[in-house]
Parts: C-alpha cells; sequence; structure tokens
C-alpha cells in the first residue's frame, strides 16, 4: 500500500497502475449507475467510488487522489454534468487522498483505521457536493435531498470495497 514507486514498483508501473484506476473509475462510473431524482435538480448513484476506494486502499494517497480526481471530473465531463466536473475533481481527489492516506498509515489492513477513513471520505462527500450545491443554487434547504444518496454511495462503495481491497492485496 505504497504510492511511491518502491524497487519492486518503477515510475512506469506506478503511471500504468494510476491510468488504469481513473479509466476503472470513469467506466464505473459510466456504467453503473441508477439515476436519483431529488429536489428538482436530480442526481445519481454509482460505483465509481469503488474502484476508488480500492486503489486507494492497495495504492495510497496519490493513486487514491488522482483515481478520484480525474475519473470522476471525466465522467462529468463525458455524461452531461459537465458544470460538476471542476468540483468533482476536487472533491472526488479529496476522498481518495483521505482513504489513500489512513492505508499508507495503516499498512496492517485494520478494519477501523478503514471504518474511519470512509466514514471522513462520507463527510467530505456530502459536506462537498452540499456546499457547492448550495451555492449554485442558492438554496440551503434543497441540498439536503442529496445527503442519503451521497452517504448511500460511498457507504455502498465501501462495503464492497474493504473485503475487495483486502483480498487483492495480497495479489498484489
Amino acid at each position: 500500500m505504497n504510492s511511491v514507486p518502491s524497487a519492486g514498483q518503477s515510475a512506469l508501473k506506478m503511471l500504468v497502475i494510476n491510468g488504469l484506476a481513473i479509466a476503472l473509475v470513469l467506466v464505473t462510473a459510466m456504467f453503473i449507475h441508477i439515476r436519483v431524482p431529488i429536489a428538482g435538480v436530480g442526481g445519481m448513484i454509482h460505483l465509481g467510488d469503488l474502484p476508488l476506494f480500492i486503489f486507494a486502499l492497495l495504492y495510497g494517497r496519490r493513486t487514491g487522489a488522482l483515481a478520484g480526481a480525474f475519473g470522476l471530473a471525466l465522467f462529468d465531463l463525458f455524461s452531461g454534468w459537465t458544470l460538476w466536473a471542476p468540483f468533482s475533481f476536487v472533491i472526488a481527489g479529496a476522498v481518495g487522498f483521505t482513504v489513500g492516506h489512513f492505508a499508507e498509515k495503516n499498512p496492517e489492513n485494520r478494519l477501523g483505521s478503514y471504518a474511519l477513513s470512509i466514514f471522513i471520505a462520507n463527510l467530505i462527500t456530502i459536506g462537498g457536493y452540499y456546499l457547492v450545491e448550495g451555492i449554485l443554487y442558492g438554496n440551503w434547504l434543497a441540498p439536503a435531498g442529496s445527503i442519503p444518496v451521497n452517504f448511500l454511495q460511498v457507504t455502498l462503495a465501501a462495503i464492497l470495497a474493504l473485503p475487495l481491497a483486502k483480498r487483492l492485496k495480497n495479489l498484489v
């Protein structure tokens, strides 16, 4: 769980891993999602956070940040949510960085530490998108409808990612 290339991980290998992480986040969000009608502006639950969490847990904060920032911003650009791309870049990048940071600090795979990182990722996602929606729409009540959807998206991805990352760690 180290994002800095070690003797066994060349810079080229990390470039390929980071590119794969970005691509998997983009493709997963693009093709595995459910549109949810919320507060007149709509929204969606996607599984892009699943590969984001897995790569952050396996390769650390740099890969997590890159996968989140570029993968989900590109998703927004390609799927008609263009306005959200710069915000997703920052919010999802911060989520990936946070989960990866906890993984780097806890290479023993302690579930409590990972659960804390997912809790913080939830706060970043919910708080970040709530703040942006409030500013963009000039309404601080309507964005509250997004809170359960964002919570569900991050929590579902975490429930799937934690055991998968633990098993994949033995292969990496």
